[in-house]
């Protein structure tokens, strides 16, 4: 049997089950008056395929999603294993977050990070509360996918690197 322990409400607790899962790592960015904006994102979830849904979770507190959020079309680049140092720049809260990423806007403001594994243009369909985040449920529109290109990781709370078995 399995003895598990009662959730106690110390954050640090659900934060290590949670980072038993490995996830990809996505980006999600739009232009907002003519600028880059942007997160990056492991809650990435693919939803349906008819109609084309993804998923993804965005912290309540989060200053740049009621900014993306706005946005006709948002870009959602699936980041590739060399992209870690675009990640973390993606996560930071000061500077410039598109300093030193490689990236592309796509003609109804979509922004895609280049050399990514797959991009897809979606729009927000619907936002749903969830607790301390919100879950954006996201129409697909337009995609390309390269996959012969290996994934960014997370997992235990640092990026892996797929191998092949």
């Amino acid at each position: 049997m399995v003895k598990l322990e009662p959730v106690t409400g110390d954050p640090a607790q659900l934060r290590a089950a949670y980072a038993c899962f490995p996830s990809g790592v996505t980006a999600l960015c739009a232009l907002d008056g003519g600028e880059p904006v942007g997160i990056a994102a492991s809650s990435f979830t693919c939803v349906s395929i008819d109609p084309g849904l993804v998923s993804v979770c965005l912290r309540n507190s989060s200053a740049t999603w009621p900014r993306l959020r706005r946005a006709r079309r948002l870009g959602v680049s699936v980041l590739a294993e060399h992209h870690g140092d675009a990640c973390r720049a993606l996560s930071s809260k000061d500077g410039d977050r598109f300093a030193g990423i490689d990236w592309t806007a796509y003609t109804e403001g979509a922004v895609f990070v280049r050399d990514a594994v797959a991009w897809l243009e979606c729009s927000v369909e619907e936002e749903l509360p969830a607790g301390d985040h919100a879950i954006a449920l996201l129409a697909v529109h337009a995609l390309r996918a390269a996959p012969g290109r290996r994934p960014l990781v997370f997992h235990g709370s640092r990026f892996r690197r797929l191998v092949t078995a």
